[in-house]
């Protein structure tokens, strides 16, 4: 059945012939968490394979969408009709406090996650097993949300919907990611990585990593991968001319300060006590 949609959304990529049966298939698809805009592929130089047939589909839906007056929670706006806000129930295991979040369709949301408001996820995106989106956040379309992730207060994970083969933003498997934050731009982060407070990361931002003496960068097609267990704060460095030198100008700077250790777990163990 994988196969078998993923190449009738291609065909009517190639085509442009699609109907509204294929974009339900696929956002049916989506929400079970059947088919993923990018999965987890050990053989993969990031970890990750991008499976471009998901965001196409996504944009044919776009194309056949008409703008319709819709009502949630009372509130009326327009939008893509095929892309309206996800309904739940209690058999799915999701925990959504009232205030204001919009689940986009095609969105999926595994067991115990926790949606404080306001907070929006849009279509294509993944949000693994009891993780916590805290207040303000924003999951942009396709990104890869691990399990028992927590993206605190005002933090931004990026969408990227095109080009359709470019690997979305990744946060992995027991990450924290602090407030007011923001990752975009394909990033990867890897599993058990700390983000602090503030730190914006994307393709064009080096990484300084104090404890092995190197810098991150992207590379090629490659993003930019943060590493598993790093902890990284917001942090700055010399402007390299001569008159920035004269002023004291500095730049903003990411900066992997430590790796995770059973100190850093204590300080983020509280989560689990507020579910």
């Amino acid at each position: 059945m994988h196969n078998d949609l993923s190449e009738r959304i291609a065909r009517a990529y190639a085509t442009g012939e699609a109907s509204e049966a294929l974009i339900y298939e696929l956002i049916e698809a989506l929400e079970r968490g059947e088919a993923r805009a990018a999965e987890p592929d050990p053989d993969s130089p990031t970890g990750w394979r991008v499976n471009a047939w998901v965001k196409q589909g996504i944009l044919l839906g776009f194309r056949l969408g008409k703008l319709e007056p819709m009502l949630w929670g009372g509130v009326e706006f327009l939008d893509r009709h095929l892309y309206p806000p996800r309904e739940f129930t209690l058999s799915g295991g999701v925990r959504i406090v009232p205030g204001g979040t919009s689940v986009r369709r095609g969105a999926c949301i595994r067991p115990g996650v926790v949606i404080m408001p306001p907070t929006y996820v849009n279509v294509g995106a993944y949000v693994g097993e009891n993780t916590m989106l805290d207040s303000h956040v924003l999951v942009g379309s396709c990104a890869q949300i691990g399990a028992r992730v927590h993206l605190s207060a005002g933090c931004q994970i990026g969408g990227v919907l095109e080009p359709v083969g470019a690997l979305p933003v990744i946060i992995e498997d027991d990450t924290l990611v602090g407030g007011c934050s923001g990752v975009f731009e394909g990033t990867v982060v890897k599993r058990r990585a700390v983000i602090g407070a503030g730190v914006i990361l994307t393709r064009s931002t080096p990484l300084y990593d104090l404890v092995n003496e190197r810098i991150i960068r992207a590379e090629g097609d490659l993003p930019l991968i943060v590493p598993e267990n790093a902890v990284v704060v917001a942090g700055s460095r010399p402007a390299s001319s001569e008159w920035a030198r004269h002023q004291g100008v500095q730049l903003y700077a990411p900066v992997i300060v430590k790796y995770r250790d059973e100190r850093t777990d204590a300080a983020t163990a509280l989560e689990e006590a507020l579910r």
